[in-house]
């Protein structure tokens, strides 16, 4: 696909569209050819169970609300 500066500003749908079916779009600024933006592929998209943080609370049973009145504490 190509698109120009005005297509990214107001069919951003269109060239979202474009990447999500593996798509390559070429940014095309005042005739000239600017950039390529090519799609991220779905195996290399980070997972958040692949984080370093998560799950590290999982052995915690105070609910969210508990915890959040904790955080926030009282005024005086």
């Amino acid at each position: 696909m190509r698109a120009t500066i005005v297509d990214l500003r107001y069919r951003m749908r269109d060239v979202l569209n474009a990447l999500d079916k593996s798509q390559t779009v070429t940014v095309i600024y005042r005739g000239k050819i600017k950039a390529t933006i090519i799609p991220v592929r779905s195996a290399e998209r980070p997972r958040a169970q692949d984080h370093a943080f998560f799950g590290m609370r999982a052995d915690d049973v105070t609910s969210v609300e508990e915890e959040m009145n904790r955080l926030r504490g009282g005024r005086y």
